[in-house]
């Protein structure tokens, strides 16, 4: 009997029968960092400042996401803690193997909060250039991402600094939709360190972000206990730089990819001034490939059921794995 057992298993052996479990996902490190800055109205008065986030590395990883949250989110928005198997956008880059360096940007979070006026969505880019430039050589590749107006900033970035591999641009188009924008923008209120410093009025979170999508009380409820600020100056030069003058978007040459929901604030229900097309893929990416000609890839992803915020969508594991994979063939 220990004679046939022995021979079993060196049967199994030889034939290459796996007989340890499967390896598990390479273990991740997360530290929260902060990274001094300077900033300021002119280059010949500059204010130290300090960008705070949080850093996660997978094992041997060579790839990390530098990720801008929008306006009134923090760092949180890209590692939702309702069901975070779902909605963590870190934890499934974390998983495919990605670093990711979710910031908080000036003015919220842990980052230090200037004073409003000196607050403007290039301001937030030039920080952004700052961290960015300690990142390598640890890391070979380099993806700047944004949400909403972090979009705006991780192009400006990009497209002015040429210090990145691949640009994530989601939750925006260069097709601003004013009449569903410009409601959100009048029903913020002050908070923070000046009047210039707004957030949402409460119990407006939905209507503003997540709709179409399904009201989910818990998430909502979430994104309300969660909620940051913005400067009101952000809001400037991301119109200007992004959607009236010509785009910072022309600029860039690295590969770009743009992922949105059913956003009303940047998708157009059949009037071509209203947002982009967002009504495939392809449509989107017709529509939006006029503001990247020096790019040499540019990727398009639609995830429907939602609106804006699509790390809070039930299915934004889709658009997840679509950003890992993207990331990995750049």
């Amino acid at each position: 009997m220990r004679f046939r057992r022995l021979c079993a298993a060196a049967l199994l052996l030889a034939t290459g029968t796996l007989l340890a479990p499967p390896p598990a996902s390479a273990a991740v490190s997360c530290q929260d960092v902060t990274y001094p800055v300077r900033v300021g109205l002119t280059p010949l008065v500059p204010s130290l400042e300090t960008m705070a986030g949080r850093l996660c590395v997978p094992t041997n990883a060579a790839t990390i996401q530098v990720l801008i949250p929008g306006g009134t989110y923090d760092r949180s928005y890209w590692d939702v803690a309702y069901e975070p198997t779902t909605r963590s956008f870190t934890q499934a880059q974390n998983k495919s193997g990605i670093a990711t360096l979710a910031l908080d940007r000036l003015g919220t979070g842990k980052s230090s909060k200037p004073l409003s006026a000196l607050v403007t969505a290039s301001t937030q880019a030039s920080a952004v250039h700052q961290v960015i430039s300690t990142l390598k050589p640890r890391f070979s590749k380099v993806i700047v991402a944004g949400h909403s107006i972090g979009s705006a900033m991780a192009m400006i970035e990009a497209g002015t600094w040429h210090d990145v591999d691949g640009v994530l641009v989601t939750g925006f188009t260069h097709k601003m939709n004013y009449i569903t924008v410009v409601p959100v923008l009048a029903n913020m209120i002050p908070a923070g360190l000046d009047l210039g410093y707004l957030t949402t009025m409460p119990d407006t979170r939905y209507n503003a972000f997540h709709k179409p999508g399904p009201l989910i009380s818990g998430a909502i409820s979430h994104d309300e206990s969660t909620k940051d600020v913005f400067a009101a100056t952000e809001a400037v030069d991301t119109i200007l730089l992004n959607t009236v003058i010509i785009p910072i978007s022309r600029q860039i040459n690295v590969p770009v990819m743009i992922a949105v929901g059913n956003d009303t604030h940047f998708c157009s229900s059949g009037l071509p001034l209203m947002g982009s097309d967002c009504s495939s893929a392809a449509a989107l990416k017709a529509d939006e490939g006029q503001f990247f000609p020096s790019v040499p890839r540019l990727d398009t992803f639609i995830l429907n059921g939602y609106g804006h915020s699509i790390n809070y969508a039930p299915n934004a594991p889709d658009y997840h794995s679509a950003v890992a994979a993207w990331s990995k063939t750049i």
